[in-house]
């Protein structure tokens, strides 16, 4: 499986949808909190993000919480 990172922010809502979703699928990511680290934060408004959650996986970001992105760049049906 492609390595996951996900890039979220304290008090969340969709950062805390996006991590039981992904604990539901068993998917293995790194969780990085933007409000801490904020190297990460710019590479995801490098990437055109503007809000959290951030999702990495290879190399596609992607801005949001959105299963069906998530779900075709990990093979999931």
């Amino acid at each position: 499986m492609k390595p996951v990172a996900l890039f979220v922010l304290p008090n969340c809502k969709w950062c805390e949808q996006a991590k039981v979703y992904f604990k539901s699928k068993n998917i293995r990511y790194n969780l990085v909190d933007v409000s801490k680290n904020k190297q990460a934060l710019k590479d995801c408004q490098k990437h055109g993000c503007k809000g959290a959650p951030v999702v990495l996986i290879g190399n596609r970001w992607i801005c949001g919480f959105d299963k069906n992105k998530i779900n075709k760049e990990l093979g999931i049906k």
